[in-house]
């Protein structure tokens, strides 16, 4: 089994850092960067729409 990434960025402070898909929570809730804390909902966090694309396939 091949294991899947999505990689995200903060709109607030530019952080990146990459997340299995399986483990986040629902796109339309809040999320926090674990950097800056700047709360916003788990959609602003994608970096790219393939990012946004696996997301929604593991929920």
């Amino acid at each position: 089994m091949v294991d899947a990434f999505v990689r995200l960025v903060c709109p607030e402070c530019g952080k990146e850092w990459q997340d299995n898909p399986a483990d986040l929570q629902d796109l339309r809730s809040n999320f926090s960067c674990p950097a800056c804390h700047a709360t916003r909902r788990l959609t602003e966090f994608m970096r790219t729409e393939r990012d946004l694309e696996a997301v929604k396939q593991f929920q």
